[in-house]
């Protein structure tokens, strides 16, 4: 492969509007191991949040798919393959990439109840501003004679 082919081909592994519109790839062989890779993004992917049980299973997905990704570059600037072998792991690593951002928006479970709490203690605040700033608090209605 020629010098300008093998940059070409990483920046386009490397841009980060790479993967508006790719696809996940259905298969793909991760650390030596077969993974429906579609399938996975979309059972976690679904739910919207990653439940307790599953957080160390995604976590370890995301570690082996960065992994899987840097290796696939490496073939790339080392110049271990051809152009064409080149532009299949490009694709591969934006097909990964695509995954990794699916997986990365995902929040897990925990702070989806603290920003649950957060909302509860906020709305609690701004109800005892308004009893304040209407002057039926505690302390106001006291001073009238108990009166609200």
């Amino acid at each position: 492969m020629k010098e300008f082919e093998r940059k070409q081909l990483l920046e386009r592994a490397n841009r980060e509007a790479a993967t508006i519109g790719a696809d996940i790839p259905d298969v793909i062989d991760v650390q030596g191991e077969e993974v429906e890779l579609r399938d996975f993004v979309f059972e976690i992917k679904r739910r919207d949040t990653v439940p307790a049980g599953e957080k160390e299973r995604v976590e370890t997905a995301k570690r082996n798919l960065r992994r899987e990704r840097l290796q696939r570059l490496r073939k790339i600037e080392d110049n271990e393959v051809s152009f064409e072998e080149g532009e299949e792991l490009v694709e591969s690593i934006i097909g990964i990439d695509r995954a990794l951002n699916a997986l990365e928006q995902l929040r897990p479970k925990d702070l989806e109840q603290e920003e649950q709490l957060q909302e509860a203690a906020d709305k609690k605040r701004w109800m005892s501003f308004l009893k304040q700033a209407l002057g039926r608090d505690d302390a106001s209605s006291k001073r009238r004679g108990g009166r609200l």
